[in-house]
């Protein structure tokens, strides 16, 4: 499927990011890894040289477009070609809207939303001369559906799935698939990174189990085979797909739902 295919995946060094890198790295893909964590893209990096891919590694200020700019350049330089690029790079923020100032906003609509546009920006005038290639914007459930408590990463996730299926539309006519991807809830690394503004959510007894969900390892297929059948909308866990189904039938039942929730967390 993905054998000596050029990929960059952002956010490449943890989380959906590293398992995408390993699972592209088995099959023999061409692998950069970007990310601005350096130290954990290496330790990605030795992984997948262990099972014989090529692989480079590049510091990735997602929010910075120069950054993504000579990322993109120096990965033509090097194979020629650009197969897939899978902006995955991304950012949470936990809390109550009136908990939340300008700059939480901005940096989050920086990282989540300008870094997946800058990545797109840089790779799209590439992949129109080649006549073929492909872009996964990796998004959320969270883009598909309402969450209280995260008003702010709801935004930047809605805006993915709405970009990308906008930008499939025009793309066909140039060879280039555009997906957008969208994890359920999944155990990943940004999580006990996420910014949690409201001051209730940081008790202990509001933190979340971490056995709860299922990980990135055990959503990888369901990920990639998705993005190799180029489908519009990928969401992985297939079981969460009923909390995208009740959203659209019945609307209001979601955010009805998230008001108990935070009814309760408050307590």
């Amino acid at each position: 499927m993905f054998e000596n295919k050029v990929v960059i995946i952002t956010g490449g060094g943890s989380g959906i990011g590293k398992e995408m890198c390993l699972y592209l790295a088995k099959q023999k893909a061409k692998i950069v890894i970007a990310d601005i964590n350096l130290d954990q893209a290496n330790d990605t990096a030795k992984e997948v040289r262990e099972f014989g891919a090529d692989c480079l590694v590049k510091y990735a200020d997602v929010a910075n477009q120069d950054y993504v700019e000579k990322i993109v350049k120096e990965t033509k330089d090097s194979f020629n070609r650009i197969d897939l690029m899978i902006n995955n790079a991304g950012i949470g923020l936990d809390g109550e809207f009136k908990d939340m100032t300008l700059e939480h906003w901005k940096k989050i609509i920086d990282i989540n939303l300008w870094g997946a546009i800058y990545g797109t920006y840089a790779v799209y005038p590439i992949m129109m001369e080649q006549g073929y290639g492909q872009i996964v914007n990796v998004s959320s459930l969270a883009g598909l559906i309402p969450g209280g408590l995260m008003s702010s990463y709801v935004a930047t996730k809605h805006a993915l799935v709405g970009f990308s299926l906008s930008l499939r539309a025009e793309a066909n006519q140039y060879g280039i698939k555009v997906n957008a991807l969208c994890p359920g809830f999944i155990e990943t690394p940004i999580h006990d990174r996420t910014l949690k503004v409201s001051e209730y959510l940081r008790s202990e007894k509001n933190q979340r189990n971490k056995n709860r969900f299922p990980t990135a390892n055990e959503c990888i297929h369901g990920m990639m085979r998705g993005i190799a059948k180029n489908k519009a909308i990928i969401l992985v866990p297939r079981s969460h797909k009923v909390f995208w189904w009740i959203n659209r039938l019945c609307p209001s039942l979601v955010p009805y739902a998230w008001g108990k929730i935070i009814n309760r967390l408050k307590k």
